[in-house]
């Protein structure tokens, strides 16, 4: 059974802010392991199941960006980016990758501890509840309470944004809601569209022309269903 402890990998090539990030949050009442790069942070994955990466983006070798991307393609932890860069477009791009938040540097360290358990709020639950609420579109299944989504009877990964955001969307089904609503605070409405374009991916036909996840011109986005 795994730990009820969020066990958090910590990945930056800072020596100094690697254990200082490792020291305060295990006081705060993390389990903490760290690695130095993205071949290091491969190992820990191999032997150890973490709940959430915290990630630097620029790092030599492999970039944050590019390991965030190739690890996205078989697993769903969550991924905070950590970064210098915190010009909105580099937002984008670490979400456009993969990362389901993202933090830019120098950052506050009871920031990084609240965006941090607010991600982990978001992760999806593994928990099976006894009658599963579930919303059929196309070939696909959503059942709400486990955020878990299938196509075609095949599981589809979602990462923990993904997962609240098409929550949100089947909760409400048929409405629209807008970028604001479903965004996670002021002057992020932006991302909102990346983690459309990137669910329409996955669940439609023709992405570029959905038929389920639609755009509601100057309203937001809505879920249809069949």
């Amino acid at each position: 059974m795994k730990d009820e402890i969020p066990h958090l990998l910590v990945v930056d090539d800072d020596t100094r802010l690697r254990e200082l990030l490792r020291r305060y949050l295990s006081e705060q009442g993390f389990r903490v392991t760290t690695a130095e790069n993205a071949a290091a942070a491969r190992a820990r994955l191999a032997s150890m199941e973490f709940d959430l990466i915290v990630l630097d983006l620029m790092m030599p070798g492999e970039t944050g960006l590019d390991f965030a991307s190739d690890l996205r393609r078989q697993s769903v932890v969550p991924i905070l980016m950590l970064t210098a860069m915190g010009e909105p477009e580099d937002r984008i791009l670490g979400l456009e990758r993969g990362a389901d938040d993202y933090l830019p540097k120098p950052f506050e360290p009871r920031e990084l501890l609240a965006r941090i358990r607010t991600v982990l709020r978001r992760a999806p639950q593994p928990s099976i509840p006894p009658q599963p609420r579930v919303v059929r579109f196309g070939d696909c299944m959503f059942d709400l309470d486990r955020q878990l989504l299938t196509r075609s009877g095949v599981p589809i990964k979602l990462t923990s944004t993904e997962a609240a955001l098409l929550r949100a969307l089947a909760l409400s089904q048929g409405r629209p809601l807008t970028r604001e609503s479903l965004s996670e605070g002021p002057g992020q409405s932006r991302t909102v569209d990346v983690q459309v374009t990137r669910l329409r991916r996955k669940i439609e036909d023709d992405p570029k022309f959905p038929r389920y996840l639609q755009t509601v011109r100057g309203k937001g986005y809505v879920l249809l269903t069949d």
